[in-house]
């Protein structure tokens, strides 16, 4: 192994996480970012949930086990960093548009008992025990599904790492270093420039933060909105996916819209000030999972990228399994995430 402190570029949510997890197997790390947490890891909402209990497949598994684990992983980031990342596993609600959708979701709690482990639970309930509406009459409610609190996460897991004995880089890499590229929307197109086809882009999203308090209550999703409590007494709603777009940073009646999306879904929301608008560019990889692995063209370097709306949820595991190769040479990354999956 070098003796060199590992390089790693950019310091979102999957830098962070691989940063974390090298420092805790004893690695020297250094951090290459000017801005720690910004852009696509500095949202709003948080949502940290599976993929349905159906037609299982590598991208689940991964997930769901990165799921499982988070509670523990992020307990020791506030323990170690003395800051609150605003996790807790509140679960969550689904209103049930029809029988035919009705059928469905108790073919999956029956599904969700095997692929879960009997760990956690997905199940059918009366929308009027939650105090919700539902076209149908009933509600999904899982409890594998937690909330964390973007920014708060961000910052605390990059005090943790600070307080685990990170150093600061300057920008430029150290000769002879092992690399690790976690540069996001960005370091999208600079690899699509590098392998000359596009190996995955920025997609453009918007959120918004409302001053409303339910912060112990399950997050609510609908017809692709994601209503999400958090720890501060604040909800925040989100978000949209925009593929053309011509200010990636600007907010406009896309989010008016989703706003008033939630406030039908939740018509407690409707006296609520909006707090914050928040835009940014979200890193999706071509395969649409991960991109994770050691760079094909260049010895030494390491990717991990494409975090996109699923990062969150999806860092535990994607920091255990890039210390993994780069520390041990163990490949324990799936087929899916691979760089070559997106070439």
């Amino acid at each position: 192994m070098s003796t060199h402190p590992i390089d790693i570029f950019g310091a979102g949510i999957f830098g962070l996480s691989v940063a974390w997890t090298l420092l805790r197997r004893g690695q020297r790390v250094r951090l290459h970012d000017p801005y720690p947490g910004i852009a696509a890891s500095r949202g709003l909402v948080g949502s940290l949930s599976p993929h349905v209990p159906e037609n299982w497949n590598e991208k689940k598994e991964f997930q769901f086990q990165s799921l499982d684990v988070a509670a523990s992983m992020w307990r020791d980031v506030f323990e170690i960093s003395g800051q609150d990342p605003g996790y807790a596993r509140t679960g969550r609600f689904q209103p049930i548009g029809d029988d035919a959708a009705l059928a469905l979701a108790k073919d999956r709690a029956v599904s969700a008992a095997e692929l879960w482990r009997g760990r956690y639970t997905w199940s059918v309930i009366p929308a009027d025990d939650a105090g919700l509406s539902s076209p149908s009459g009933w509600l999904i409610h899982d409890d594998l599904t937690a909330r964390l609190h973007p920014r708060r996460a961000v910052d605390a897991l990059h005090a943790a790492v600070m307080a685990l004995g990170a150093e600061i880089g300057s920008g430029q890499a150290t000769k002879g270093a092992t690399q690790v590229w976690a540069t996001g929307a960005a370091g999208l197109r600079a690899l699509s420039a590098d392998f000359g086809r596009e190996v995955g882009t920025g997609i453009k999203g918007q959120a918004a933060l409302l001053d409303y308090d339910m912060r112990d209550a399950p997050q609510i999703f609908v017809d692709g909105l994601h209503v999400i409590p958090h720890c501060d007494g604040t909800t925040a709603v989100g978000s949209t996916t925009e593929r053309e777009f011509s200010d990636a940073n600007s907010t406009d009646q896309q989010l008016d819209a989703l706003i008033e999306k939630a406030r039908e879904a939740l018509p407690a929301l409707r006296g609520a000030t909006v707090l914050e608008r928040w835009a940014d560019l979200r890193p999706r990889a071509r395969s649409r999972a991960p991109m994770l692995g050691a760079h094909p063209n260049r010895p030494g370097v390491y990717i991990a990228n494409g975090a996109f709306k699923i990062g969150f949820g999806m860092a535990p595991k994607a920091g255990a399994v890039m210390a993994d190769l780069i520390l041990d040479g163990t490949n324990n990354i799936p087929n899916s995430f691979t760089v070559d999956a997106n070439l």
